[in-house]
């Protein structure tokens, strides 16, 4: 019985004994940032960036520091991206680890500062339009702001906004738990307490970036050697409400397997607007309008001066004539993907676009190359324009040789007039040592003509060799040289033809066309397989 008695004291004590509170803490800003940034993984090397909404993400990292006193505590980070995928968040440098992780979900708004007031006081003040004088007494907020808001005053209960007076509401504090940007909080512990750098990675959604290539030749006119400078620009897009100044900035470029719903997971936080209503002014019959209520607004300010015409919002941004660029990302490799280092701190602003050069070679060598297509389906009763190839090779022999994600691409000429733009073309992603071939368009010097001589069809029964013949014309000063793609290489066996190679699964031969002259090129063809 003795036993019994203690035990049930030391379970009274126990119980008669308060548990201790959990602090709560807030973080310091960062005080070091580096973002990552991703594209968005199924957009394809035709489609521009969507600025609207960009279905790209980052990788931020946070350094803070943070003061926790001894036993349980939660942090708070304040000012995460809005877009933040909560779930992904890894907090290192605590020495009791995370116990639960949390987002908050609502941001300091008109409604949110209501509902977390309910029950308490505020100050109202409401203005005689006809006098100016403004009265302020004490009221009790009674009622949630998911509908008419309800006051309790000296005078008893009434809506606000409904007496036909101005007024507006006044709150002593912020309610607790509201921010004015979207908080993170970990729960933690620490017997002892202590002062501690701390280090928060997430992901976050609502980013996206692409690269833009500015090529300039530096001579005129069509020769097969051609020299130019390429120079190209990251833009980068934050469709986030928060800035993340003099941050580390990083891009990845490649094709990266996602598999989460980066979208649905980051659930950004909510700022609920406030919607006051009451019962109808005047005559439940007829009601009054607002008008009658507030004297007319004042008429609008005149419009601003007209601006120079800007770009639509959709434009690619280029810009040409630039001098040296002094700071340019430095490539590393991330696996089979790359990564883009720039070497200088960046703001990544909030709702913007930025560009940053990664690239600028002035002395690229390539050449100009004409195609034309040629085999027994391509066949024309006229001659049809041959389209206009730039090639180079991504390699440091050519004055390149570092890989170069997909983008946009536009084609500037020296002319007497300045540069003229030539061509716009987009790219594919090019690994270091890739070929690289680049659109510019149909010729109005170059033309050729596709026949097959025979009048056969290559399918009849019995198989037999056709023959082919195609005609090109050069109307330029120089000789040019011409690719004739000859049909799939798995399609056709071919006689006749000298110097053929297989190229992107197709069979080729390069054909040179004298200045101011015309060429014939005869051969037989016959299906494979027959």
């Amino acid at each position: 019985m003795r036993c019994v008695a203690l035990l049930l004291a030391i379970l009274a004590g126990v119980l008669a004994k308060p548990l201790a509170a959990r602090a709560t803490v807030d973080a310091s800003a960062p005080s070091a940032l580096a973002v990552t940034l991703y594209r968005d993984p199924n957009r394809g090397e035709h489609d521009a960036m969507n600025r609207n909404w960009p279905q790209g993400f980052a990788m931020i990292t946070e350094k803070r520091t943070v003061t926790l006193p001894p036993g349980e505590s939660t942090i708070r980070f304040e000012g995460v991206a809005e877009g933040m995928v909560a779930v992904s968040a890894i907090v290192t440098g605590l020495p009791g680890g995370t116990i639960e992780k949390n987002r908050n979900a609502d941001l300091l708004s008109p409604a949110a500062l209501v509902d977390g007031t309910l029950g308490n006081r505020v100050t109202i003040t409401r203005t005689n339009p006809a006098t100016g004088e403004a009265v302020a007494e004490g009221a009790v907020i009674r009622t949630r702001a998911d509908g008419g808001l309800v006051l309790q005053t000296a005078n008893g209960f009434e809506a606000v906004r409904c007496s036909g007076l101005p007024e507006r509401l006044t709150f002593d504090r912020v309610p607790a738990g509201l921010s004015a940007q979207p908080v993170f909080s970990i729960d933690t512990r620490d017997a002892r307490g202590g002062t501690y750098q701390i280090e928060l990675t997430y992901l976050a959604w609502g980013f996206d970036w692409q690269a833009h290539y500015v090529a300039t030749l530096e001579k005129p006119g069509r020769t097969d050697d051609v020299r130019m400078r390429l120079m190209s620009w990251l833009t980068l897009l934050n469709d986030n409400g928060q800035s993340f100044p003099d941050a580390e900035l990083l891009v990845v470029a490649g094709k990266l397997n996602v598999v989460s719903n980066f979208q649905s997971l980051s659930d950004p936080p909510d700022a609920r607007p406030l919607q006051l209503t009451c019962y109808p002014f005047g005559s439940t019959a007829e009601g009054s309008s607002i008008e009658e209520l507030y004297p007319p607004p004042p008429p609008p300010p005149p419009p601003p001066p007209a601006a120079a015409p800007m770009l639509e919002r959709d434009a690619a941004i280029v810009v040409t004539g630039a001098s040296r660029i002094s700071m340019k990302a430095v490539e590393e490799a991330l696996g089979d993907l790359k990564l883009y280092r720039v070497p200088a701190t960046v703001t990544v602003a909030a709702k913007s676009l930025k560009q940053v050069a990664f690239l600028d070679q002035d002395k690229v060598e390539g050449s100009l190359l004409y195609r034309a297509s040629c085999s027994p389906w391509d066949t024309r009763d006229e001659p049809i324009a041959a389209a206009m190839l730039l090639t180079t090779v991504n390699d440091k022999e050519h004055g390149l040789g570092m890989a170069m994600p997909m983008g946009g691409l536009t084609v500037f000429e020296p002319s007497s007039f300045g540069e003229q733009l030539v061509a716009e073309e987009r790219i594919r992603d090019y690994a270091e040592g890739q070929d690289i071939e680049l659109a510019l368009g149909s010729s109005s010097q170059v033309f050729a003509q596709c026949e097959r001589t025979g009048g056969l069809d290559p399918y009849q029964d019995p198989p037999h060799w056709t023959p082919m013949r195609i005609t090109l014309t050069n109307a330029n000063r120089n000789a040019v040289r011409v690719r004739v793609v000859l049909g799939a290489s798995g399609d056709w066996r071919l006689q006749g033809m000298s110097a053929t190679r297989v190229k992107d699964g197709e069979v080729i031969a390069e054909v040179t066309v004298p200045g101011n002259s015309r060429r014939e090129v005869s051969w037989e063809v016959r299906p494979t397989g027959v």
